[in-house]
């Protein structure tokens, strides 16, 4: 590497082309790939739909990275899986493979050093194991059970050294089994949310309006609590809004909004006059159990930031506000 490297560039069309270059090469290879799956593919499928255990990668240096992503996108798609460093696993880490374990290998040369003095240990567990190799001669791909050959012409380094074009092709090949086990078993959205609760899918999918409502020393008064009065009850409520109920009815809500519309109309005498002459009657409700993306969404439509939450009996259970959407 030149010394001063640092101060080399390329003019904005060479880095153009360059990026042309890398992208079409690997989506070639990607498509030489498509057209070579076979069999081996789909039992691979099967022995992963059969495992009793987890699934556990194991690649050294770009195939352990990659290995992770594999092994991340497993987990979260129904296939309890994880990474297993195999430089670890020698020296202790293999204490957490069970017996009905499967093993992902994955070696592009298919004869790592790390990757293949596991071999002994795991044929001895009776663990089934799966390659994802470049060569399916190779000494990991003679000992695995089953064999994914992911052989390209070249990495599209220039200089045919850098894991490239090897690494998306690994990548790709675990994203296609993650897609055929999600198929195989009828991986549904709302189980993709179960393991993304803090997502904006789970969001969607698994909150509900009571999972973030205020429920607790809810602002109450009756239609004869005069606004004097009602303002004391807003202020010790801290939600901008007292909630008048007629009985076990709800009645009406005034909010902080009205009170500063009916001071600039009517100030003299305010405080004197009642809920029943100052409230909005009928007042928007949502039950408890619609969920919280379909609160948003009527809130943002109705442009308000309040909305009171009942139960199935309309009973009041609380006060749904939402100001970032």
């Amino acid at each position: 590497m030149s010394e001063n490297l640092s101060t080399l560039s390329c003019d904005s069309q060479t880095l153009i082309t360059s990026a042309k270059t890398t992208l079409t090469t690997q989506a070639q290879a990607l498509m030489g790939l498509a057209e070579r799956v076979d069999t081996q593919f789909s039992q691979a499928v099967t022995m992963m739909l059969n495992c009793h255990g987890r699934v556990i990668i194991c690649g050294m240096g770009k195939s352990g990275i990659v290995g992770k992503k594999i092994a991340a996108t497993l987990a979260s798609t129904g296939t309890p899986s994880f990474f297993m460093h195999p430089g670890e696993a020698f020296h202790g880490d293999l204490g957490m493979v069970h017996k009905d374990d499967l093993l992902i290998l994955i070696s592009y040369s298919g004869e790592t050093e790390e990757v293949i003095r596991l071999l002994p240990s795991l044929q001895s567990f009776g663990n089934q194991s799966i390659a994802i190799v470049g060569n399916p001669n190779s000494t990991l791909a003679q000992h695995c059970d089953c064999v994914l050959d992911i052989a390209i012409d070249r990495e599209v380094c220039p200089n045919n050294l850098a894991p490239t074009t090897s690494t998306t092709m690994t990548i790709a090949m675990g994203d296609a089994l993650a897609v055929a086990l999600m198929q195989c078993r009828d991986f549904q959205p709302q189980d993709f949310a179960r393991f993304h609760p803090g997502g904006s899918l789970g969001r969607k999918l698994l909150t509900r309006v009571r999972d973030l409502m205020h429920k607790d020393n809810l602002p109450f008064c009756t239609p004869a609590t005069s606004l004097q009065e009602a303002i004391a009850v807003m202020t010790q409520g801290r939600r901008g809004v007292v909630l008048i109920k007629d009985g076990e009815r709800l009645a009406g809500i005034f909010t902080d909004g009205d009170l500063r519309r009916a001071m600039l109309n009517d100030a003299a005498g305010m405080l004197a006059k009642t809920m029943a002459e100052l409230m909005t009657p009928n007042p928007k409700t949502i039950s408890q159990d619609t969920m919280i993306v379909e609160a948003e969404e009527r809130m943002l439509r109705d442009k308000i930031t309040l909305l009171v939450a009942v139960d199935d009996d309309k009973n009041v259970v609380g006060l749904l506000e939402i100001y970032d959407r």
